[in-house]
């Protein structure tokens, strides 16, 4: 097996790695049976390795941590959600080419912090759910 640097998070620790964080993080919402995340999970651990310097990986069973994917809208498996400063900046979702998935991180090392001043939150008080 290969060794990766890929964290796995839940909704009991997700807060406190999300404001601990210092480096852009990307995401990885999965399902243990969804074979498309185990298609793409390959690409995604060797990703972990290749920037680990520069950017943080985690991975999160949408069914253990129904409470975090909910808060960031995810609606299906894979997604993923590229994060910069704490704030959710962008996602990509469904099995998408690996070559999509290494440019994104690539551009969120790059580029990140340039999203995070370029884009004004939404209040939490703001919901399509209500």
């Amino acid at each position: 097996m290969t060794v990766s640097n890929v964290i796995e998070a839940n909704d009991s620790n997700w807060e406190e790695l999300l404001v601990n964080q210092e480096k852009p993080m990307v995401v990885m919402f999965y399902l243990p049976a969804c074979t498309h995340c185990k298609e793409i999970e390959p690409y995604f651990r060797d990703y972990s390795n290749e920037f680990h310097d520069s950017c943080t990986f985690v991975r999160m069973n949408g069914l253990e941590s129904p409470l975090t994917a909910r808060k960031y809208g995810v609606r299906g498996t894979p997604t993923f959600k590229f994060f910069c400063q704490g704030r959710a900046i962008k996602e990509e979702v469904g099995l998408v080419y690996p070559s999509i998935l290494r440019k994104a991180i690539d551009e969120l090392i790059k580029h990140g912090n340039e999203c995070v001043l370029h884009t004004s939150p939404m209040p939490d008080e703001v919901s399509p759910y209500e």
